[in-house]
């Protein structure tokens, strides 16, 4: 249409012309990195001088017929407008030659797809959503999930794709361009990134202790270890299961209570870091050396999974579990509970309001299409849960179906000693052959027996039932190091399934480390030139900072603050933050001018669902989630699983009064630069929303000048840049 051609009124034309005339008129500032041309395929192989070009013969043939100028005036007379044009765009560019510097691209959409995947499946959503499933209503949890992830998720990733890819800024500086009055939500999602940032790779640190510890056969994990001289078995470990004996006293050498202090453990500092060292490898060259890696470690995890998809299914109660996974709980539709687990769950597995999501985006074409994208991964990252979660159920059926052979086999043996001790009567003398089908050999026969004789039994052993035990499977990240790991040591070649799987999980850990700290990194260098000009020095200490800093979670107590954090604090920040979010687009900047400005940028229109969506559903949504779990939280106490080194066993106990407080403090505090920065505003008396395109844009002065800058307005009258926008279009789509 003729009104799309015309040059856009919004911050987001504004932009996007400025970047353009930069990118093109400052030789060797195409990328940080790389001085190469850039070749992506948005740009159909037309560069803007040739577009512009075009635009100065057309305006010359316009102006040629009613004034009857010769040809050799007019190109005179044109050569001097764009040479006039030119000069004035290269005096204010050479003033600020230092710091403007165009952003790098993804040499790909596949490398950015991947990336936005890498970081929303973090190793801790596999576990939190297969535990989720089985325990909040199975099939009923998942669709209520499904129907959050479309309801909020793919719109949130939409809002935070299109503003990082539209500002060309991470998500600390995209939100004082979008609505200068809420620009403190960037620096509220930069800090709750950090503090992720700080115990994220502590995780991954667990799961490089594991895989350098199962290359021993067996592995540390499926036999008790024998005490110092001496040829028993060491005394607390006899008392439990050796996967729990492991986890609490090898690996995390964990305190009774989180309140018990401690110097880091030394075992873990070592892998912790490793962790570090990789991400920082991947990392310190920038998008160049990301980009490089990032195909390796999103795409490795899933030919293992698929790998253990197909032999999953062939292990010995596979069928059960899988039977477990389509069980659906239909009470628990109308159970608010379950509503706010599977909220807080698909924001968790999104990354929204961490920054990364735009930081990620920014770093792509303004003409592409951040629709598809948000479809893409969204779409990716819920089949490979489903995946993921029904191998899990058939490892966990063929885990629950072992520990009862066992312990059938194991009651057969009590029994038959009482009753050669004569406290048994020989009625309760269990069948001797149990090798082909001890449960079902066991339970027949236990059903079969006189009512007397079964008390008499019940009283001396266990009961063993397959139901039960499958429902035992451990939370958080005991489900994969406790429960999944014991499964993995019961099948042939433990010793390489056990690598493969901790192979896949520290893949998955790396990918998500990289999208972390590029919400780190990425608006470290948007707001300062120094760190865009040393990208190395910048990762180094950033990475040494936040290395130190991660040193308390690696103490003996560091777990139960993890769990405290990830399980307990994280969500609420998000929701908020999203909740701003939102405002920020819909209500500041206005949503129809949002999606008017995306519609220029992308070519095509975009669904005014959005335009709905964004104002009023999502932010409705989130405020309900918000409340239902600060309800959830103050009805219930938050507990934490310790280990009790008196008993050897696991006690449940609930986290000390200041641990709320820890909660509630850290939570004022990466909240506290929205309404600082909004008071800030108030008192420089800065618009509530952006100037349209005649204006400069008014932002923070630690801003990139590509974004603060705007042609003056006779470079803006200028014949050459307003000829028919409507078969030229906008500088903006060959660039990008």
């Amino acid at each position: 249409m003729k009104t799309e051609a015309q040059p856009s009124t919004s911050s987001l034309a504004n932009t996007s012309w400025t970047g353009t005339v930069i990118s093109d008129t400052v030789p060797g500032s195409q990328t940080w990195e790389d001085k190469g041309p850039f070749t992506w395929s948005a740009a159909s192989g037309t560069s803007e001088a040739q577009v512009s070009t075009a635009r100065v013969a057309e305006a010359q043939a316009r102006a040629s017929q009613p004034k009857q100028i010769s040809v050799l005036e007019a190109a005179t007379a044109s050569i001097l407008k764009q040479q006039s044009t030119y000069e004035k765009v290269q005096m204010t560019e050479k003033k600020e030659s230092e710091v403007l510097l165009a952003r790098p691209f993804w040499s790909s959409k596949a490398e950015y797809i991947l990336a936005q995947v890498g970081f929303s499946m973090k190793p801790s959503c596999l576990w939190r959503f297969a535990h989720l499933w089985l325990n909040s209503g199975g099939c009923s949890f998942a669709a209520i999930y499904i129907f959050m992830l479309f309801l909020v998720r793919i719109p949130l990733v939409f809002l935070e794709m299109a503003a990082g890819q539209s500002m060309r800024q991470g998500g600390m500086g995209v939100w004082k361009i979008i609505a200068p009055w809420i620009g403190g939500v960037g620096y509220s999602s930069f800090m709750v990134c950090f503090i992720l940032g700080l115990y994220f790779n502590v995780v991954n640190s667990w799961i490089i202790f594991y895989m350098s510890q199962s290359f021993q056969f067996p592995v540390p994990w499926e036999k008790c270890p024998l005490t110092m001289n001496s040829s028993g078995f060491d005394p607390a470990c006899e008392q439990t299961a050796p996967s729990i004996y492991f986890w609490y006293r090898q690996t995390l050498k964990a305190s009774d209570r989180i309140e018990d202090g401690g110097s880091p453990v030394y075992s873990l500092v070592l892998p912790f870091c490793v962790c570090w060292c990789l991400v920082g490898a991947f990392m310190i060259n920038g998008l160049k050396s990301t980009r490089k890696v990032i195909c390796v470690l999103v795409l490795l995890p899933y030919f293992i999974i698929i790998g253990f998809f197909i032999r999953s299914l062939l292990l010995e109660g596979a069928k059960f579990g899988l039977q477990q996974l389509v069980v659906a709980k239909i009470s628990d539709v109308y159970n608010v509970s379950v509503w706010s687990v599977a909220g807080g769950q698909v924001l968790f597995n999104t990354g929204i309001g961490l920054g990364s999501v735009a930081s990620l985006a920014s770093y792509m074409p303004q003409s592409n299409n951040c629709l598809s994208d948000a479809f893409l991964v969204s779409v990716i990252n819920l089949l490979t849960l489903l995946i993921v979660t029904s191998f899990n159920f058939s490892v966990l059926g063929f885990w629950a179906t072992i520990i009862t052979h066992r312990c059938c086999e194991r009651n057969a043996e009590i029994l038959l000693k009482l009753i050669n001790l004569g406290k048994l009567p020989p009625d309760a003398k269990p069948p001797l052959d149990l090798l082909d089908n001890p449960t079902s050999i066991y339970n027949t026969w236990f059903n079969g027996l006189p009512q007397h004789i079964k008390s008499m039994v019940l009283r001396e052993v266990t009961e063993c039932n397959i139901e039960t035990q499958f429902l035992k499977a451990s939370e958080g990240p005991k489900f994969v190091f406790l429960s999944f790991v014991e499964a993995m040591s019961f099948l042939p070649l433990s010793v390489f399934w056990s690598f493969i799987f901790f192979l896949m999980l520290l893949t998955m850990g790396l990918s998500s480390a990289i999208g972390i700290m590029q919400g780190i990194v990425t608006p470290l260098q948007d707001n300062f030139s120094f760190f865009r000009k040393h990208t190395k020095l910048l990762i180094v200490g950033l990475f040494l900072l936040m290395f130190a800093c991660g040193l308390f979670f690696t103490r003996p107590s560091g777990s139960h603050f993890i769990k405290l954090l990830s399980n307990h604090w994280i969500v609420f920040p998000i929701i908020v933050i999203a909740i701003f979010e939102t405002m920020a687009v819909s209500w500041a900047y206005g949503a129809r001018r949002f999606l008017a400005d995306l519609t220029i940028l992308l070519g095509h229109p975009i669904s005014p669902i959005y335009g709905w969506l964004w104002p009023c559903v999502c932010p409705v949504v989130l405020l309900i989630l918000f409340v239902t779990v600060m309800v959830r939280l103050c009805m219930k106490p938050i507990t934490y699983m310790s280990w009790d080194s008196s008993t050897s066993k696991e006690v449940l106990r609930p986290y000390p009064p200041w641990a709320l407080l820890l909660m509630i403090t850290l939570f004022a505090i990466v909240i506290l630069p929205i309404p600082a920065y909004f008071v800030y505003c108030l008192i420089h008396r800065i618009p509530f929303r952006p100037k349209s395109r005649d204006r400069p844009i008014t932002a923070s002065t630690s801003l990139p000048l590509s974004h603060q800058l705007t042609p003056s307005k006779e470079v803006q009258e200028e014949e050459i840049l307003q000829g028919d926008e409507t078969k030229y279009p906008s500088t903006s789509h060959v660039t990008s």
